[in-house]
């Protein structure tokens, strides 16, 4: 049999750093796990919870919960009203790695998945509703084929969304090192069906978009391997 007892150290060893040194160390882990060309599942953390939002979609304007939105798979991130050009995404990556996968694959392998952006100022506070329709303006006018069934638009406090916890550590952080000086203006998360956390990246540069493309890819598999068995 085999002797999982290393395995089991090492994750010890990572979670007692990550307590020590907190929410960076945890993200960077985070971040880095998933480039194990031997990891074949991703991890789960637990369930995503948030208040009733306001979403703008192919059907207008809506109430929603994170609960209507199980049976798919969702990336949260935020976008700021200074975007395109100075974001905390790196929004031009986002749209070409990203999106555009998800808008040619939308009848295809991707038809269940939806990104979900909470639209907020360059200090991560909620927007109006005015603000985040000149959000939408500039998606038509600049994302090929923006598609508001795709891609969303939210009105909400993105700290009901991204205050989430694993192993105790928090993913809002506050420092002047983050655009705006908070770690949620930086971060996409991606939910599995049930609303669970299978990922969490900072989305600041186009090395850790790709990443997260290459993780939603990772979980779209294990949906189909599951399928398959059946």
């Amino acid at each position: 049999m085999e002797d999982k007892a290393p395995s089991r150290s090492k994750g010890r060893s990572i979670l007692a750093l990550s307590l020590v040194f907190g929410p960076a160390l945890f993200l960077i882990f985070m971040a880095t796990r998933g480039c194990d060309h031997r990891f074949k599942e991703l991890a789960d953390y637990g369930l995503v919870e948030a208040p009733t939002f306001t979403v703008y979609n192919h059907l207008g304007k809506q109430e929603k919960n994170l609960k209507d939105y199980q049976n798919q798979v969702v990336l949260i991130n935020t976008l700021q009203t200074t975007c395109p050009y100075d974001c905390g995404l790196a929004f031009f990556p986002l749209t070409q790695k990203i999106y555009k996968d998800l808008r040619t694959n939308k009848r295809k392998k991707l038809k269940q998945v939806r990104m979900l952006s909470i639209v907020v100022d360059s200090l991560g506070n909620p927007v109006s509703e005015k603000e985040l329709l000149d959000i939408r303006d500039m998606l038509r006018s600049t994302v090929e084929g923006y598609d508001p069934e795709l891609w969303q638009l939210v009105i909400a406090d993105p700290k009901d969304f991204f205050n989430h916890k694993n192993n105790g550590v928090d993913l809002i952080v506050r420092d002047k090192k983050y655009f705006g000086g908070v770690s949620y203006n930086e971060l996409i998360m991606l939910l599995d069906k049930k609303n669970h956390l299978r990922m969490v990246l900072n989305g600041h540069t186009e090395g850790m978009i790709r990443t997260m493309k290459e993780h939603l890819g990772l979980l779209m598999k294990q949906y189909d391997k599951a399928r398959a068995k059946r």
